[in-house]
């Protein structure tokens, strides 16, 4: 048994890394571009200095990709990224996805009186709400799939991580395939939401490669 778990994660990997690889752009190109449009809400290395802003560094390319395609169409909306997402070309979209997935991301600290019960949720759901465990779309570290489009979730902001849980919950963001989100998040409480994005914050992801 730990032998097939043993390949199935190195399979995991490799598909992830595969994904990612697939997205053509210029890092350098996406620099320039993350410095002059990005920065403001997001820093130039992708770790933004405001909790209810993500940080982008490390995130898959492959994810940042498809919500910057999702802003732009209007399938997400958000009166600050629907705009920005408007003035990107296709190709500036990659090139500042391969530019933030190649950074790196400074996880925050979980708090200490959330830790057991978030992770406690993240490990293991709650089977008596029929709400499975996170990690097991999102990786025992947080570090997500690239190739089925999970996103990195280790080490993001607390305060994003809520405001996106009950976005699904409320069904205003409808960007997970099949519902999965929002099914999950509408049996979650807040208090169930802040425990878990408490944990996450501190949880220090595999650095995910380009």
């Amino acid at each position: 048994m730990k032998r097939i778990l043993l390949v199935a994660a190195v399979l995991a990997t490799h598909a992830a890394f595969a994904a990612d690889t697939l997205i053509n752009g210029s890092a350098e190109a996406g620099k320039s571009l993350a410095a002059t449009v990005c920065a403001a809400c997001h820093m130039p290395d992708g770790n933004s200095v405001n909790p209810v802003w993500p940080s982008l560094a490390d995130q898959h390319a492959t994810y940042i990709l498809e919500q910057l395609q999702a802003f732009k169409s209007g399938a997400r909306q958000d009166p600050l990224m629907s705009a920005q997402a408007q003035a990107l070309s296709e190709e500036a979209m990659h090139n500042v996805a391969v530019w933030y997935a190649s950074q790196t991301l400074r996880p925050g600290t979980a708090d200490p009186a959330l830790l057991e019960k978030g992770q406690r949720i993240y490990q293991g759901g709650i089977a008596e709400e029929n709400v499975p465990a996170c990690m097991a779309c999102h990786g025992p570290a947080g570090q997500g799939n690239a190739a089925a489009k999970y996103p990195v979730i280790g080490g993001q902001h607390a305060d994003y991580i809520v405001l996106q849980l009950k976005a699904y919950a409320a069904g205003t963001r409808k960007t997970d395939p099949n519902q999965m989100m929002r099914n999950i998040a509408s049996r979650l409480t807040e208090e169930q939401m802040r425990a878990v994005a408490s944990y996450l914050q501190g949880l220090a992801p595999e650095p995910a490669k380009q």
